[in-house]
């Protein structure tokens, strides 16, 4: 079905609601991993709000979607979308990264509910993905498995033997999604390892490929709500995306992957916020 202006609007201000709560966590610890949680909010907020058959007040439901967030320290926008999902309270979120808290800086599933699976270690949620893709084929499920990749990722090895399971054991269940921003930590990714082009290796590996704007709350829908672009084909959705999205100072900016935040750039990113807010108000 189409997704309606207001659709779209209700998914932008929830999509902003989380880029909030990205940015206020940061500035209250100290320090956080801004430019991928920012970069992947708006394909965040269209899968919890919108796409993903869940349910918050049962989230070990069998017949739910998985979601892996492979890139593990993007999960302050995993951690923002659970709370406006309702899986968790905001308050929380004030002992981010801290010793003993629930919300740690990479997402653990014995710790909160409504994580699927403890990731970080890069590489890995396309494997998993793969394995709890198999499972549901094999029990005749229903639920599909989406995965959250960064571009910087796609230089793991075990990535590219996930992508060929996936093409020969024809897991149409799967989407993997790519937040291409084209930065890393260190640099971009054509300087640190190319990878590119990304659309050709996915096709020759066996997947159907969509490339869409990752910001833009209508094509992100559009792109889910089609998968899988071909039976018998996992799917993947590449999204260029911007990193540090919503911070004006920092966007594009790879030396904001992880944010000290000085009093200077708490002021104008919170006043940012503000400013933004007032679409709504």
């Amino acid at each position: 079905m189409p997704i309606s202006a207001d659709e779209v609007n209700y998914l932008e201000q929830k999509a902003f609601n989380i880029r909030s709560h990205i940015i206020k966590t940061i500035i209250d610890n100290g320090e956080g991993h801004a430019g991928p949680s920012l970069s992947c909010t708006d394909i965040i907020s269209v899968l919890y709000m919108k796409v993903m058959n869940i349910d918050s007040d049962n989230p070990r439901w069998p017949e739910r979607d998985r979601f892996l967030l492979s890139g593990g320290h993007k999960c302050l926008a995993l951690y923002g979308a659970l709370v406006e999902k309702g899986y968790i309270e905001v308050n929380i979120l004030n002992t981010y990264n801290k010793l003993g808290t629930l919300v740690p800086g990479h997402p653990d599933m014995k710790k909160i509910r409504g994580i699927d699976f403890s990731t970080g270690s890069l590489g890995h949620g396309l494997p998993l993905g793969c394995g709890m893709a198999l499972g549901a084929k094999l029990k005749e499920a229903n639920y599909k498995i989406f995965v959250l990749m960064g571009d910087g990722e796609q230089g793991e090895g075990s990535i590219w033997e996930a992508a060929s399971f996936a093409s020969h054991k024809k897991l149409d269940n799967l989407v993997a999604i790519v937040d291409r921003n084209g930065l890393q930590i260190n640099g971009t990714t054509k300087e640190v390892a190319n990878t590119s082009p990304l659309e050709e290796r996915y096709r020759a590996f066996g997947w159907a490929v969509k490339v869409i704007d990752g910001h833009s709350i209508k094509e992100i829908y559009e792109a889910f709500e089609s998968a899988p672009f071909e039976l018998g084909k996992p799917t993947v959705v590449i999204a260029n995306t911007v990193k540090s999205k919503g911070m004006s100072f920092a966007e594009g900016n790879y030396k904001y992957h992880h944010w000290h935040p000085d009093k200077k750039e708490a002021e104008k990113a919170l006043m940012e916020l503000i400013e933004y807010k007032k679409r709504w108000d």
